[in-house]
């Protein structure tokens, strides 16, 4: 199983290089962010001081959109960091939820990812790629073997079926065994149906990661407090799952719908920090099924558990009070259980 860190790109950027070479010392493969222009500092500057900084830690949002930026704009950056530091990036792509609301506008649409997908593909391959209304464009510089993967990151049921389709690999936000197994096989249900291996598709979960030193009822009440933030993301994805299937209609598992039956709005001022007031609506049960928290041997359980059912690569988001130390932990004990 390879590993990735997330973080925010929050100023000083300095800080998220360290903490990115920090996590390739302890064995991590990839280096995550979060995209959106407005919220935090623009990530792809701060890629090309981490590859630079780094040997072979590849590194991505977690997740752009096809709105904020023109596609061949997208395609561009990645590809001259890949010119730049061979083949290290992968773009992971989404609907834009923060970045486009934060800025006046809708998420992206399904078809609009589709169709970024292809193109933001085809160009970093040094191929040509129409950007609409037949205007084709290929790179002129990219050189042979070039590539940029494209994955991309859903949780309803016709992103799952896109994802399968045509993404190279699949974002699961939630570390929940029973939704990712529901969410991997729908996806690889869909790669089949479109004529495609399900292994070439790579499956991606990422969930806030928090290792106590025991399993003392204080110590869990405290990595609960800073992880809560997650479902109350998740929560406002799902939120506009349920205004477009409704509940308990089987197109969206009850699982993943029932526990924001309480939410009461969403202020992306606090999106994805620890202590964010807009997440008390979550309860601890849900804290424990889409993160990882507790000592090191309950995080190799469960994460032995998400190999099992096809997950590849565990992306650990460390917005949180002890980044460093939950770094160094799977470094030294977590990661080499796992792929011992």
């Amino acid at each position: 199983m390879d590993f990735g860190l997330v973080l925010q790109t929050d100023p000083p950027a300095s800080r998220v290089v360290e903490l990115m070479k920090r996590a390739e010392d302890n064995g991590f493969r990839y280096g995550w962010t979060f995209d959106s222009a407005v919220l935090w500092q623009e990530p792809f500057v701060i890629y090309s001081q981490i590859l630079a900084q780094t040997s072979k830690l590849k590194v991505g949002p977690m997740v752009t959109n096809p709105g904020t930026r023109t596609w061949e704009v997208t395609a561009s950056t990645f590809a001259t960091l890949n010119d730049m530091f061979g083949n290290r990036t992968v773009c992971g792509i989404g609907r834009g939820d923060s970045a486009m609301r934060v800025a006046g506008r809708k998420p992206n649409t399904l078809a609009r990812i589709s169709e970024a997908i292809k193109v933001i593909r085809a160009l970093g391959r040094g191929e040509e790629a129409d950007l609409g209304g037949g205007t084709v464009v290929r790179f002129p510089w990219i050189k042979p073997g070039a590539e940029v993967p494209v994955w991309m990151a859903a949780y309803g049921p016709k992103a799952l079926k896109t994802t399968g389709e045509e993404a190279d690999g699949f974002i699961l936000q939630l570390a929940d065994l029973y939704l990712t197994q529901y969410m991997v096989q729908a996806v690889k249900d869909a790669a089949v149906a479109a004529g495609r291996d399900p292994d070439e598709v790579t499956i991606c979960v990422a969930a806030p990661a928090y290792v106590t030193a025991d399993d003392s009822p204080e110590a869990l009440a405290h990595a609960r407090e800073q992880c809560r933030w997650f479902g109350g993301m998740v929560g406002n994805h799902v939120a506009d799952l349920v205004d477009k299937y409704g509940t308990h209609t089987g197109a969206v598992p009850d699982e993943l719908t029932d526990y924001i039956k309480s939410r009461q709005g969403y202020d992306y001022a606090h999106h994805g920090r620890s202590g964010n007031p807009d997440t008390r609506f979550v309860p601890d049960e849900i804290v424990d099924r889409f993160c990882l928290i507790g000592p090191a041997e309950k995080h190799i359980e469960k994460l032995r558990a998400l190999r099992a059912l096809g997950v590849d690569q565990f992306a650990l988001y460390d917005m949180h009070d002890a980044q460093e130390s939950v770094i160094d932990a799977y470094g030294t004990r977590i990661i080499p259980a796992v792929n011992a």
